[in-house]
């Protein structure tokens, strides 16, 4: 399952992020990595944009950096 699966409520654990070293560097940036929790804030109409809190950050992903993103669902809302 990718991030770009999820809804708005939706927990889950990142397990895997499938992007070249540009990307996966600036998703570290924000904490964005392996084994760390996040919850879909809220999405955009057409789910073009997401915003997940991932600790205390808010980060907004293009639905092109979502689908690079293997998750586990924890929980839904």
């Amino acid at each position: 399952m990718f991030l770009s699966d999820l809804k708005k409520g939706d927990k889950a654990e990142i397990v895997k992020i499938h992007a070249d070293k540009a990307l996966k560097d600036r998703l570290t940036s924000f904490g964005v990595m392996r084994g760390e929790m996040l919850w879909i804030k809220g999405c955009s109409l057409a789910k073009q944009t997401m915003e997940i809190e991932v600790g205390s950050t808010l980060v907004a992903l293009r639905a092109q950096e979502a689908k690079k993103i293997e998750v586990i669902q924890i929980d839904k809302v």
